[in-house]
């Protein structure tokens, strides 16, 4: 993972269920199993220093992910560097795989995506996503 503007999908599991407190979004009651988050990194630091914010447990809450990392433990992340902003696309792509439910507006207050957040009962391949994304995707894995 470089350094450098792109799109990206970090993959959380969530070991115990719990109820989040979210910003103004309310309550986000999370379950035991796997999230995806998707997003994109077009500023400083690009893919690789927001996949890094991500990880982190200390912070400042900016984002709604923000709020979730206190729950989740992060295992990896899917991303491309492709100029393009394809997180809108790769949300639409996760949302069509199968056992996907998307957690409402996640992520997306400033968008008509329905969510850039999904659950998974069991832990999503990257083949799939490959495939329903039709793009290239890179993977990474924390630690």
């Amino acid at each position: 993972m470089r350094a450098e503007p792109g799109t990206y999908a970090v993959i959380f599991r969530c070991p115990a269920p719990a109820q989040v407190q979210v910003g103004r979004l309310g309550t986000v009651a999370l379950r035991k199993g796997y999230y995806v988050y998707v997003g994109s990194a077009f500023g400083p630091g690009g893919v690789r220093a927001r996949v890094a914010r991500h990880c982190r447990q200390e912070k400042r809450r900016r984002w709604h992910i923000d709020y979730l990392r206190d729950f989740v433990e992060p295992l990896g992340a899917w991303f491309s560097h492709e100029p393009r902003h394809l997180e809108h696309q790769w949300a639409g792509s996760l949302g069509s795989l199968p056992g996907a439910q998307a957690i409402g507006k996640f992520g997306c207050s400033d968008c008509r995506c329905g969510s850039h957040l999904f659950y998974f009962a069991a832990r999503p391949a990257l083949a799939p996503f490959r495939r329903a994304a039709g793009a290239s995707v890179d993977s990474w894995v924390y630690r």
